[in-house]
């Protein structure tokens, strides 16, 4: 991917080439680094560059130009064309990671790399918004990558259910993030779409401790999953881990 990158910008504004795809295609397969993996065709060169051509258009410069690692990997290792219909515009999606050493959910600043596990398992090297490359994580991307969750504003408490999974601020006295939890109960109560005044009863994921909480600390899912990264027994954490104070996690 980092190869791809540098070539990418070393073309500037010249037009794809059929020649330059099959060479690089060549080079890739043949290399000692590539030689044990699947060989990459012309074609899917082509359709990588014609991708990251897509992203580097996008017109609001004020969103997070990210590849998605699933779309990257389908058309890199075969796996897919990279043109489904019903996917979504890559330069409308933002990013979210799970952290292995504090059980909370960061906004994703940049992809930096990618690697296929023998278990064929796609993980990305992840750099965290407002974090050093110190920080930088190798992330199950099924596991511990997800679309961003989106802050809930007043006016749409109504579309909060009993039993949804969101995102949810945690604050302690030496830490303070964002974790999973699950809507026990919602206290619903009437206000104008300027300031809600309900209660949402959350039970949150790590450690299952209630807490009543106002709208201004919850983020909804885009659409509604089940938080798998907390019971797939072949991930390396318990169920119930401690939360540790922040300074200690990140310096």
């Amino acid at each position: 991917m980092l190869e791809l990158e540098n070539i990418y910008k070393d073309m500037g504004e010249k037009p794809l080439d059929r020649m330059l795809c099959q060479e690089i295609a060549k080079n890739f397969s043949s290399s000692s680094n590539g030689a044990s993996k699947t060989s990459l065709s012309w074609q899917q060169v082509q359709q990588w560059f014609r991708n990251r051509q897509r992203v580097t258009q996008v017109k609001d410069s004020s969103s997070p130009c990210l590849l998605s690692p699933d779309h990257s990997h389908s058309f890199l290792l075969g796996s897919g064309d990279g043109n489904s219909s019903s996917s979504k515009d890559l330069s409308e999606l933002a990013f979210e990671a799970r952290s292995t050493k504090d059980v909370a959910w960061h906004d994703v600043a940049m992809f930096l790399n990618y690697r296929v596990l023998s278990t064929g398992e796609l993980e990305a090297r992840v750099r965290y918004a407002g974090f050093g490359k110190e920080q930088d994580e190798w992330m199950n991307v099924r596991e511990g990558v997800r679309e961003r969750s989106v802050p809930l504003e007043p006016s749409e408490c109504h579309k909060v259910k009993d039993g949804h999974l969101v995102l949810c601020f945690l604050e302690r006295e030496d830490y303070a993030l964002y974790c999973d939890a699950r809507v026990v109960k919602v206290q619903r109560k009437i206000h104008d779409p300027e300031d809600c005044t309900c209660t949402f009863i959350v039970r949150f994921v790590h450690d299952n401790t209630e807490e009543g909480v106002s709208w201004k600390r919850l983020c909804c899912r885009p659409t509604q999953e089940e938080p798998a990264v907390y019971t797939n027994p072949a991930l390396n954490f318990t169920l119930n881990p401690t939360l540790n104070p922040i300074e200690s996690l990140w310096g």
